[in-house]
């Protein structure tokens, strides 16, 4: 593996290239924090669909695109004499020093649970930092991200079920709700009745160590992969998706699960 000092010069080697690119390019030219914000969304979703297929080639490679915004935006802040990257470097250090004071302090932390409770305590201290628990959420994360990690920094300060079974009754609770107000057919009460089901769902996957959003993502690919096949057998039959019954479908469905237990 490389040398710390390969490292930096890799890192420096980047730099120059995108100083070039930044008075030479037409495009990386005109480039602004509003117009590169969608496209390093973007970047970050492919790094995470990179993570969930384990494809280390490629997570090497998104990598490297999160890294190239990282510097660009860097260098606009340069250009704007706001900051530059020694300064965000700077920053992290001494965030990381701050919050670990368990590895560059006196505190004892033997866990990780401890650690993050550390590390959300001392975040609300920080000058300049977040004035309540949830007030470092992100109001654009998506919705189901957003729920996971309101409920871990809750948990953090200990607003927390004490053990991971007792969220069962509250999840059944919202679903019966949901029942009785579909029932009804009052639609603004079974929206709101839904999202708490939702949460609820989340919070247990939390309590049980389980990412709800990666599970999720897992369950949409599995669906996929069976839908096509449907599709796909559908196609070698001479017959259009629309013309089959539901059991047919079914028994399809039922192959494509066979298929995928027969390959694991």
């Amino acid at each position: 593996m490389s040398t710390r000092q390969e490292k930096i010069e890799a890192v420096g080697r980047v730099i120059d290239v995108l100083d070039r690119l930044r008075v030479e390019c037409p495009w990386d030219r005109k480039q602004t924090n509003e117009s590169l914000r969608s496209n390093t969304i973007e970047e970050v979703f492919e790094l995470a669909d990179a993570i969930i297929d384990a494809d280390d080639a490629n997570i090497r490679k998104e990598l490297g695109d999160v890294l190239l915004h990282v510097l660009f935006y860097s260098k606009i802040g340069e250009e704007k004499q706001s900051f530059d990257l020694v300064d965000v470097c700077d920053s992290l250090r001494q965030k990381l020093i701050y919050r670990h004071p368990h590895i560059f302090g006196s505190m004892e932390a033997d866990d990780a649970e401890t650690v993050m409770q550390n590390w959300e305590a001392l975040k609300l201290k920080e000058k300049g930092g977040n004035k309540t628990v949830l007030g470092g959420v992100p109001r654009s994360l998506p919705a189901m991200i957003k729920a996971f990690r309101i409920q871990e920094k809750a948990a953090n300060v200990g607003f927390d079920w004490e053990r991971p079974e007792q969220v069962w009754d509250k999840v059944r609770e919202e679903i019966d709700e949901f029942s009785a107000e579909a029932g009804c057919g009052d639609m603004a009460s079974m929206e709101a009745e839904m999202g708490d089901a939702l949460f609820a769902m989340i919070n247990a996957a939390r309590l049980y160590g389980i990412n709800p959003e990666t599970a999720l993502e897992r369950t949409n690919r599995k669906f996929i992969s069976r839908f096509n096949h449907i599709e796909s057998r559908a196609k070698e039959q001479g017959r259009e998706l629309t013309e089959m019954t539901l059991d047919e479908m079914d028994s399809l469905w039922n192959e494509a699960k066979s298929q995928e237990s027969e390959n694991n």
